[in-house]
């Protein structure tokens, strides 16, 4: 009797520039699976039953869902990165002040950059839409502004949903799950309903699930069928390899030493990653559902990269840095194969790209808004 198959579940962590990671190694991994199956190229997005992202990582996931090959969202972070992130966040009280008057022009700049990047890659596709032409179930979260609750926006996936969110555009919801506080603009956005005006404001969920393998694990459980395997996929961003050995003299940081709340958003994404891991692995154990949680790579971030892993780190050497060093995990990852019938976990990830279907027609040949990408942005008024 042949097994089940597998309810597979892809979770893409947020991280902002870091992004550029995440997509380039699974690009490089289904290119590897590719060649060595003898056919043309892999359609990632299709070798999953749901993806769920947030921040950068739900950018992704609307890419992957989409269709939209992953070369094309790394072009995105090179080209549109400097524009994305126009101000690095200050270090020092000096900076702060100049920063103070500066930032909101530029994080307004930097929203319009954007979305106009998405828009080319994206269009117009809402999310009910791209369920309804490709049969990938997408869950993508961020914060709405108005009672700072989580918002998970859903395709409709399973028996039973409002479709309350099938006519956002999939460029609106980049824009609410990446609308990262301090770093980014919040994201306003029209109701999808076509009822008359009005709009939600939406912040990053990172906020609260930014590594979103618990909510992959929880929708998964209502989507698949009883008894049905399920196996989730969990990807980083090539995090900072993460604690500090602090003082007892040292603990009364004040605005500067948490680099005005950037380190503390680094710190709740260190976190959050080992916490919410452990806890998807405790809850599978005792799921009638047979369940894996596999995090892929799973290997230390070497010395050499540390200096290149700001979120918002838009330098060329930067992101070759984590070009590279994706390239190299993805050679690693095609090696473990070598070792699958003591690895239970290198097992999954090849079964994972052996079975995943080849990409038989150009699923980015819709037409798309053309826009003229620039690597560096363009000055505001009074820089």
């Amino acid at each position: 009797m042949a097994e089940p198959t597998p309810f597979r579940v892809l979770s893409l962590d947020g991280g902002g520039m870091r992004g550029t990671y995440t997509a380039t190694y699974l690009d490089q991994v289904a290119a590897i699976f590719a060649r060595r199956r003898g056919i043309g190229a892999i359609d990632i997005g299709a070798a999953f039953d749901l993806i769920v992202g947030t921040s950068t990582g739900g950018i992704i996931a609307c890419g992957l869902a989409a269709g939209v090959p992953l070369m094309d969202m790394v072009q995105l972070y090179r080209e549109h990165g400097p524009a994305i992130f126009r101000r690095p966040l200050p270090t020092s009280l000096p900076g702060f002040v100049p920063d103070h008057f500066k930032r909101p022009g530029a994080l307004k700049a930097g929203d319009k950059a954007l979305r106009t990047a998405l828009e080319a890659r994206l269009g117009d596709e809402t999310i009910g839409g791209v369920y309804e032409r490709r049969g990938i179930a997408l869950a993508i979260n961020a914060v709405e502004m108005s009672q700072h609750r989580a918002w998970v926006f859903k395709t409709p996936h399973f028996a039973g949903t409002n479709h309350r969110d099938d006519g956002y555009r999939l460029v609106d919801v980049c824009l609410a799950t990446s609308a990262a506080p301090i770093f980014r603009s919040l994201a306003a956005v029209d109701h999808a309903d076509g009822r008359g005006a009005g709009l939600n404001v939406f912040a990053d969920g990172g906020v609260w699930a930014n590594n979103p393998v618990l909510v992959g694990l929880i929708e998964a459980l209502d989507i698949a069928a009883p008894g049905q395997p399920i196996e989730v996929f969990c990807l980083g961003t090539c995090p900072v390899p993460a604690g500090e050995q602090i003082a007892r003299d040292g603990v009364h940081r004040g605005l500067a030493e948490w680099r005005f709340g950037g380190d503390a958003a680094s710190l709740a994404i260190d976190a959050q990653q080992f916490a919410y891991d452990h806890m998807a692995k405790k809850i599978a154990r005792h799921l009638d559902h047979p369940c894996t949680v596999t995090r892929f790579p799973s290997d230390k971030v070497p010395a050499a990269l540390i200096p290149y892993l700001g979120l918002d780190d838009t330098r060329l050497e930067a992101m070759d840095a984590l070009v590279n060093q994706a390239r190299t995990d993805a050679d690693m990852t095609n090696s473990k194969c070598a070792y699958r019938d003591s690895d239970p976990e290198a097992d999954h990830i090849c079964r994972l790209f052996e079975s995943a279907p080849a990409r038989t027609t150009p699923l980015s040949s819709r037409p798309r808004k053309a826009i003229a990408a620039t690597s560096q942005p363009q000055p505001l008024p009074g820089e």
